[in-house]
């Protein structure tokens, strides 16, 4: 099996994997797959909401807090966010990334009022600035990971205002301080299973904010009183969701997770940091992210050298974003510490070879 060190869609646990295989054909003993079951069956309705109390119960979650499953990946809450919690007054946004820069757009776009606070940019994204939103904000907007310049926020700005954070590549990896986070959104498809469902945590008294005149799609509250089966939900992909739930659980929860991540990225910073200039990370120190690690050689003409060995090591996906170049290896929860490892040894003979 290659190592997969790809962005998003990005790798899944082998054993998830081995379990769909296993049940691929015929499900619990229905005779049928999951994928053919009805989403308004009882054998699809046992694993809809396991897959919800499995993230109550993972992420201790209050129960003023509703969990949505929804469609259009975390692109389409860029829009719903405003929709749903615009009250005529002002948005604040902290710049830190491509993505956070696109939901400014969609708010721009709506015509809404919109404040950003606090931006990375001058350094081309490079590290976290420290924001201080207001307090009467209609909701104050971060995004806790960027995958393309890899850097994270250590612990979420406090604010009165309501907070609502894009936590696509970075959800499921640390516990959630939820007296600080009243909208929590995320992708499935870098810690949570596939691509094709959209994860919402939403604190209840928001739901109410929608007017009827978003379209009924387009409300979170349309989705709350339905359970997610307002239409057909990605069935296939909350079955993945459901059994990526269970491996959390059976490495010991998101505690143990976010424990095993540290190492796993302090294993690769370690090996960049002691390259001796050979390899140079994005991301200023203080702000560096666990999930994915950017980083460029000094001499880049030796970039698509290292690549081409990396392939021929069964390792892919390390490839950066067009927008900055460079190499990035994405750690997200399912990466083996085994994994890393080998891309460190990797890195270290190169560096001995060509540096």
């Amino acid at each position: 099996m290659r190592i997969n060190f790809g962005a998003g869609p990005s790798m899944i646990p082998p054993e998830v994997l081995k379990e769909a295989h296993k049940e691929f054909i015929d499900f619990e003993g229905s005779g049928i797959s999951i994928m053919e079951a009805s989403h308004r069956s009882t054998l699809y309705d046992k694993v809809h909401n396991e897959a919800i109390d499995l993230i109550r119960e993972l992420y201790a979650l209050p129960n003023e807090f509703d969990i949505l499953f929804l469609q259009g990946g975390a692109s389409m809450q860029f829009a719903m966010v405003p929709l749903n919690l615009y009250e005529g007054g002002a948005i604040e946004f902290a710049d830190t990334g491509v993505w956070s820069a696109k939901a400014i757009e969609e708010a721009k776009l709506l015509g809404y009022n919109f404040k950003i606070v606090a931006s990375s940019k001058d350094e081309t994204y490079s590290y976290i600035p420290e924001v201080n939103f207001s307090n009467d904000a209609d909701y104050a907007y971060i995004t806790s990971n960027n995958t393309i310049y890899g850097t994270q926020y250590k612990n979420f700005p406090k604010t009165k205002s309501p907070l609502v954070v894009d936590a696509s590549s970075d959800i499921f990896s640390y516990m959630v301080d939820w007296e600080n986070v009243d909208l929590l959104f995320a992708g499935a498809q870098k810690n949570a299973g596939p691509s094709g469902i959209t994860i919402v945590i939403i604190r209840k008294n928001l739901l109410e904010r929608s007017s009827n005149s978003v379209p009924t799609m387009l409300r979170y509250k349309t989705h709350a009183k339905a359970n997610s089966l307002y239409n057909t939900p990605p069935t296939f992909s909350i079955y993945l969701l459901n059994l990526t739930m269970k491996w959390i659980k059976s490495q010991g929860g998101i505690k143990k997770i976010e424990k095993y991540n540290k190492s796993k990225a302090s294993l690769l910073y370690e090996a960049l940091d002691n390259s001796n200039g050979f390899y140079v990370p994005h991301a200023k120190k203080e702000s560096r992210s666990l999930m994915n690690v950017s980083f460029k050689l000094q001499d880049n003409e030796l970039e698509s050298e290292l690549l081409k060995e990396a392939t021929k090591a069964g390792m892919i996906g390390l490839k950066g974003h067009r927008s900055v170049g460079g190499l990035r290896a994405s750690i997200y929860n399912a990466m083996r510490i085994e994994g890393v490892s080998a891309l460190c040894e990797l890195l270290n003979e190169f560096a001995k070879k060509r540096g």
